[in-house]
Parts: structure tokens; sequence; C-alpha cells
């Protein structure tokens, strides 16, 4: 059974900065390609971030570049997404999955997700 958790969503103003983490289970978390993605109100999920398993390739939808840093601690089986200079369009649910082919088609299975709401 594959296990994604995701937290460290909250409300934070316009240019401010949140680390969202996804606990994984063992295998997933060393084994697995893993990526971000979010959904927005009213709009479909849409790719974030990427990782390869050894965390030395890494892949950012272009809305984030430069601002997003994704990561992994395979030792504790999290993944990481660091998000500054945050704008009001980033407000959305993040979710965190494995990767099925790179760098932004996920599995088809997904956590709770964490809230992530920026104020302008």
């Amino acid at each position: 059974q594959v296990q994604l958790v995701e937290s460290g969503g909250g409300l934070v103003q316009e240019g401010g900065s949140l680390r969202l983490s996804c606990a994984t289970s063992a295998r997933t978390g060393t084994m697995y390609t893993m990526g971000w993605f979010r959904q927005a109100p009213g709009k479909e999920r849409e790719f974030v971030a990427a990782i390869n398993w050894s965390g030395q390739n890494t892949h950012y939808a272009d809305s984030v570049k430069g601002r997003f840093t994704i990561s992994r601690d395979n030792a504790k089986n999290t993944v990481y997404l660091q998000m500054n200079s945050l704008e009001p369009d980033d407000t959305a649910v993040y979710y965190c999955n494995r990767i099925l082919t790179w760098p932004n088609r996920p599995y088809d299975y997904w956590g709770q997700g964490t809230q992530v709401t920026v104020s302008s």
C-alpha cells in the first residue's frame, strides 16, 4: 500500500514562503521518481515539480520555475517543496505522488493533499 501524507500548507501573504512535506512509505520514498501537483478551485490538477530517485534531476512547471524547489531525503522517506515568492495564483491544494512517466505523468493514486492559500 502506497502511503502519501502531505503537510505544511497554510495561509501566507503574497511574497511569503512555505515548505511542504510529503511522507511516504519506505519503498516509495527511495525507489520512485516523485512529484508535486496542485489543484486550484474550479481547475484541473496540474503538475508543479518532479525529482528523480537520486535527487540529481528535477523538472518544474514554467509557472513556478525560479520560485519553487523540490528536494528529497531518502533516509527519511520524505519529499519537500520549498515555495518562495508566493503569489495568489499559487493558491491550491497541493499533492505529492509518484511519477509514472518522466517528468509529469503521475500514478492514479492520491493522498489528501495540503491546502495552500496566498492572500494579496
